[in-house]
């Protein structure tokens, strides 16, 4: 197949800088930048974009999101700050709760850089990092510009609960937004500044080839995994339902070669549960039986029993839907437990804790997704 040829915001201020808007260009080239990046933070031939800013001698700061600058760390976990051996910049974490030390890292540059390929999940945290950066360089009137990069499963499709913002707005889900949101980070941060009260000074450099139906692997695009447990586009895309997973004592693939497309613990019948959810018979997709022993993570060093689950047809697809199947099916296990609030946070409303049928959820999350649509259509670039 064919690839789409796509450049992102990252490969245009490097090989089309002159199409630019003037006052971002005057910023790129004269300005001292900070920026907010990760392992995924490259261009077109793999170059980092912060050694290649660093290369122009316009990078002052780096700030740092889970995971770290590259990536490297597990979930949950942050590198510290300190200076980067290959440019000599400091290096500022942003956790979940912020910096004490943001003011400090903001005097050293005049605008910040956003360059992360996200997943199009609620519940992944760069952008609530993004935010978080958003608003406090709002407050200190320097300028936040984003170097757009595709939504890697599709602009399409809109699935999930819409968080409750009152009761679970959190690291893994700050505002009112469904699970799979369809809209690119630029996409994102235009909704929230002009919604959440922001209200800061924000370009975007848009994505140049990319359409809303494009997955990131039908693009022309390396994949560079945009954290340790995410390998693959389909992978990213099963994400949407099997994160709920991760707020239970089932093992959600982590420490394996498949994490969210194997889920299993030892207590359970790996092929009963795959009859069960292949009974449901739902659309472009199947279970199959998996055995699999994670290295890390829950169930580490356990050989544990469960399934794989294998996209047929992305098209008709739906992660959320399977993943409130494989919920309901876990919970008929004994052994099974839940941390509820992570449940909540994860979901987004505290409706699975009270017995639930899949498919009457989905339906009840109907309007809105429709709600959020409209509200968000003024904001899309694509």
């Amino acid at each position: 197949m064919k690839k789409h040829t796509v450049y992102t915001g990252a490969d245009l201020i490097f090989c089309d800088r002159a199409s630019l808007d003037a006052d971002v260009r005057a910023l790129l080239d004269g300005g001292r930048l900070g920026l907010l990046t990760a392992a995924s933070g490259t261009d077109k031939r793999g170059m980092p974009t912060y050694l290649r800013l660093a290369a122009e001698g316009r990078l002052s700061v780096l700030f740092a999101p889970e995971h770290g600058i590259h990536s490297a760390l597990q979930d949950g976990s942050w590198g510290g700050e300190y200076t980067d051996p290959d440019t000599g910049v400091p290096v500022y974490d942003l956790p979940a709760k912020g910096n004490p030390r943001i003011g400090e890292a903001l005097d050293l540059c005049d605008a910040v850089l956003y360059d992360i390929q996200d997943v199009g999940a609620r519940f992944y945290t760069y952008i609530y990092c993004l935010a978080y950066l958003m608003h406090e360089c709002a407050a200190r009137h320097k300028t936040v510009i984003i170097l757009d990069r595709p939504d890697p499963i599709g602009g399409v499709t809109l699935e999930g609960a819409m968080l409750d913002e009152e009761k679970y707005s959190s690291f893994v889900g700050r505002y009112s937004m469904p699970a799979r949101y369809a809209m690119t980070c630029g996409e994102f941060a235009r909704w929230l500044n002009a919604t959440h009260g922001v209200g800061g000074d924000l370009r975007v450099v848009r994505c140049r080839g990319w359409e809303r139906t494009m997955y990131a692997d039908e693009t022309d695009l390396a994949w560079i995994n945009p954290s340790p447990n995410l390998p693959s586009v389909t992978a990213s895309l099963i994400y949407i339902g099997t994160c709920l997973v991760e707020a239970t004592n089932v093992s959600e693939g982590r420490g394996t070669t498949r994490p969210f497309e194997l889920v299993g613990a030892p207590f359970i019948d790996a092929a009963a549960l795959a009859e069960r959810l292949n009974a449901a018979r739902l659309d472009g997709v199947y279970f199959s039986p998996a055995y699999f022993t994670p290295v890390f993570g829950k169930c580490a060093s356990e050989c544990c029993r469960g399934v794989q689950i294998n996209v047929t047809d992305r098209a008709s697809f739906r992660p959320h839907l399977t993943g409130l199947h494989l919920l309901a099916a876990l919970w008929e296990y004994p052994e099974f437990t839940v941390r509820e609030n992570g449940l909540c946070l994860r979901y987004g409303t505290d409706a699975l804790l009270r017995g639930f049928d899949p498919d009457e959820t989905v339906k009840n999350e109907t309007a809105g997704l429709e709600k959020f649509a409209r509200d968000v259509s003024t904001f899309m670039l694509y």
